[in-house]
């Protein structure tokens, strides 16, 4: 009688089945690579645009310093002040807060990129990214643009040292302009896309 239960026993197991033939050689496993490699695309992509913003904002950090420098120097006495024209104390007074806000966030990007910490949660650093990027680029536009006209008046009459200045430290006011320009595109994007990059 145990011969004939064993023998029942067999017969209701199933055949096991063969393992999938492997083709030439390679993985049958589509699923697994091709969501590992979009994971991988992605983190290589926002580490990208870390160092894409931290470049820009770099950028921007090195011409603001080279506006404040130029036009805080830009002292030759008499009419060639540039303390005496509002202009150009407003070309100064842009250049040193945008020094301040992007050398801000250089540090918290390099911090960022260091450690790998965040201080702040994605949304709320993608929103305070785009904000400011377009604060201080409109402004450091406003101070460059209201102070071309007097240097263009000044350089019909004489053209030296002290309108050179006032021109590079412009020039200088505009290269930041366009830096942050392109940040606030890309904050604005990460901002669209609710990725939070």
């Amino acid at each position: 009688m145990t011969d004939a239960n064993a023998h029942k026993v067999t017969d209701v197991l199933p055949e096991p089945t063969p393992p999938p033939a492997a083709g030439n050689g390679e993985r049958q496993v589509p699923e697994i690579s091709t969501g590992v490699s979009e994971i991988v695309r992605r983190w290589k992509r926002e580490d990208l645009v870390k160092r894409g913003c931290l470049i820009l904002h770099g950028l921007a950090l090195v011409f603001s310093l080279i506006a404040f420098i130029v036009m805080a120097s830009n002292t030759h006495g008499d009419w060639k002040d540039f303390d005496k024209y509002e202009e150009y104390r407003y070309v100064l007074a842009i250049a040193i807060l945008s020094s301040i806000y992007t050398g801000f966030q250089v540090l918290r990007q390099i911090q960022e990129l260091s450690t790998g910490k965040e201080s702040f949660s994605r949304q709320r650093l993608a929103l305070i990214g785009f904000v400011g990027d377009q604060v201080v680029a409109y402004m450091l536009l406003s101070a460059a643009s209201s102070a071309v006209p007097l240097t263009n008046r000044m350089r019909e009459n004489n053209d030296n040292i002290f309108t050179d200045s006032s021109v590079a430290a412009i020039s200088m006011e505009f290269l930041a302009f366009f830096a942050l320009a392109v940040s606030a595109l890309i904050s604005g994007h990460k901002l669209s896309n609710k990725s939070y990059i």
